[in-house]
């Protein structure tokens, strides 16, 4: 194959949606709020109703917020479905699609953090479309154009950020997949107690 023919927009944007249009919306189908809220362990970092939370950060602008600490706890706090949504859709996509693609202005102590799965999920949706958009726009070009002052790593093609943000969604987004498992094999599917 004659690399200088090669599509690595088409190739960039694929590496993405194959697993998302194959894996991982199949597998968020359905998402329960209870799942969503679901903590396997005590003191786990979620979104919960402003007021609710006891962690040292409460960050968000509407009925929800989202738990943090500063610097984080050592080890890593354990976070639930809805914790990593909410990362997923702020700190991942929401961000940069304000900073690279005209998106909405979106950081963790301004945004309305979803208070059930449904609204969680299609937060998830709006955000991923503006991202494929921008990335689609770039074409070849603009993947070779430096990132810029907005990233850490200014000096570094876009390309570099498009895979960095793919990773970390298959990433994050495969962590709710096995906690979605790890809630179905221990939780009763007729009373909802642990087994």
């Amino acid at each position: 194959m004659n690399t200088d023919e090669l599509d690595w927009n088409r190739t960039l944007r694929e590496q993405w949606e194959v697993h998302w249009n194959h894996q991982l919306r199949p597998r968020l189908e359905g998402l329960t709020d209870d799942e969503y809220f679901w903590s396997p362990v005590p003191d786990a970092w979620s979104v919960r109703p402003r007021g609710s939370s006891a962690a040292p950060v409460q960050a968000g602008a509407g009925a929800f917020t989202i738990d943090f600490a500063f610097p984080q706890p050592v080890p890593p706090a354990f976070t639930t479905i809805a914790w990593r949504l909410g990362h997923v859709v702020v700190g991942v996509l929401a961000a940069r699609n304000a900073a690279h693609f005209g998106g909405a202005a979106a950081s963790y102590e301004s945004w309305e953090y979803a208070g059930s799965a449904a609204t969680a999920l299609d937060q998830l949706e709006t955000q991923l479309d503006v991202w494929l958009a921008g990335v689609r726009g770039l074409g070849d070009a603009g993947l070779r154009t430096p990132i810029g002052e907005k990233e850490p790593f200014p000096e570094a093609p876009m390309a570099d950020l498009v895979l960095h943000i793919h990773r970390e969604l298959i990433h994050h987004l495969s962590e709710v997949c096995l906690l979605r498992d790890l809630y179905q094999h221990t939780r009763s599917a007729t009373n909802g107690v642990l087994r």
